[in-house]
């Protein structure tokens, strides 16, 4: 009976049907009003994610105008890289010089006599290398006294800071091999040779062999490979002496790499205002401004004629935004001089759209006339960049306005998501219960229409 009338069929009613619409009827309302919150909140979630992104790619933007040299970027080029090649750093300045490279710098080299090979027993006793004023011993025994022990324990010592051990093997000059031990200074320049002495151990001699101290003793037992050599240059005819051939102490800002000497070949290195890489960092800027105030438009506008609206129209964080962002950039710079203190001034302007543009010829002859005051509108303490960076500081770091607002709609997501499951739960107890109360009113009217049917009978028998 009970199957039966939870089909329905003691009163013909479909009830299952009724309890669903009357469970829904009762729930849309709480349900529409959770969804609606949820689709807002998550509206403006994405809407702020939008605005941050462009935020952040405008504060890079404005980085690069307010990092140290963005406005004393030159560049270097040399009429002879075959000899000498040169970057431009911090500080260069824009000058034309003749080079000269008379000698470059070379590492000291020293070989020892030929061994039989590796195994080779040197000597026993103690070693002492001295480079570049520094000096360190090792301790050679029955462990460690072959040609390749010697090696090994020059490179491992942890005191040595000059001196690389290697061993070659070469022709012995009468149809042989020999194994030779070669010491090489690990930096350039006279003031890198290597000197070495011997504490022998009479026991078992040979170690006066790798001996090479020509301003002490005067023995020279090893072979000078490689001379010390310093390098050499003319700079406008006026002799440089350095231990590298990597120089960045003759021209201010400008670091030199020669390549090979060639004396009597004279040649310019000119140094100059590296224009093109000033105009891209100021156009990424000028880019990345038209990109804000792009997705702020399109946020905060309302179509009268579709009726469709941004997902922050009224919003009072996008209205700071964009007045901050205008303000800093169309005011005056206090901290610039007065003839170039806006970016109006050095060709940077904004149209009655809202458009920003960069006037590339007045921007090239504000860079020509007054380098340094074009970086003070940019970088100087009230500088547009510098300004920018700090209130763009207020919206993007931890705890910041994005920072807040994102973590208080994301509260509220998670609470109204605990309110659906309330409703869904407070709803599947109504629909048990409702179905208990229909089933119990089928049951009784099938009753009913039981003993009808049954009376009926009788008074049809009668």
């Amino acid at each position: 009976m009970a199957i039966a009338s939870a089909l329905g069929i003691g009163s013909g009613m479909d009830i299952g049907g009724i309890v669903r619409q009357l469970v829904e009827a009762d729930g849309r309302p709480a349900l529409n009003a959770i969804d609606r919150k949820e689709s807002e909140a998550n509206e403006r979630l994405s809407a702020l994610g939008r605005l941050k992104s462009s935020l952040s790619d405008f504060r890079t933007a404005t980085g690069k105008l307010n990092e140290l040299g963005a406005f004393s970027t030159h560049k270097v080029v040399s009429s002879n890289e075959e000899i000498l090649t040169a970057t431009a750093g911090l500080g260069a300045a824009a000058g034309s010089y003749s080079m000269e490279v008379q000698q470059l710098a070379e590492a000291h080299k020293l070989t020892s006599n030929g061994y039989s090979g590796y195994s080779d027993v040197v000597g026993s006793g103690t070693l002492t290398l001295s480079v570049g004023g520094s000096a360190f011993s090792v301790t050679l025994d029955d462990t460690n006294n072959t040609l390749a022990g010697v090696r090994d324990e020059i490179n491992k010592a942890s005191d040595n800071s000059g001196v690389n051990a290697s061993i070659i093997n070469v022709d012995d000059g009468a149809g042989g091999t020999v194994s030779k031990l070669v010491l090489t200074s690990k930096e350039t320049g006279t003031a890198n040779e290597i000197a070495v002495t011997a504490s022998e151990d009479p026991a078992v001699l040979g170690l006066s062999q790798l001996v090479y101290d020509p301003t002490g003793s005067g023995t020279t037992n090893l072979t000078q490979q490689n001379a010390a050599l310093d390098a050499k240059i003319l700079v406008d005819g006026q002799m440089a002496t350095r231990s590298s051939n990597s120089i960045d102490d003759v021209i201010q800002g400008v670091s030199l790499d020669l390549k090979k000497a060639e004396i009597g070949t004279v040649f310019n290195v000119n140094v100059s205002l590296d224009e093109d890489s000033i105009k891209e960092v100021t156009e990424g800027f000028v880019a990345a401004y038209n990109g804000l105030m792009s997705i702020v438009k399109d946020l905060g506008q309302y179509d009268s004629e579709s009726k469709e609206a941004g997902a922050l129209v009224g919003d009072s964080t996008l209205r700071n935004v964009q007045s901050q962002i205008r303000q800093a950039v169309g005011d005056s710079v206090s901290s610039a001089s007065s003839g170039f203190n806006s970016l109006a001034m050095i060709g940077i302007t904004i149209d009655r759209s809202g458009i920003m543009a960069l006037n590339s010829s007045e921007f090239s002859g504000a860079l020509k006339d007054n380098l340094s005051a074009v970086s003070d509108v940019f970088s100087s303490s009230d500088g547009v960049a510098a300004r920018l960076d700090s209130r763009l500081d207020q919206y993007l770091d931890t705890g910041g306005t994005f920072d807040t607002q994102t973590k208080s709609l994301n509260k509220q997501l998670t609470r109204l998501s605990d309110d659906r499951e309330t409703v869904d739960l407070r709803l599947e107890n109504m629909q048990s219960t409702l179905m208990k109360q229909f089933i119990a009113m089928d049951v009784t009217v099938g009753k009913f229409q039981a003993t009808g049917a049954y009376l009926a009978t009788q008074l049809a028998n009668l």
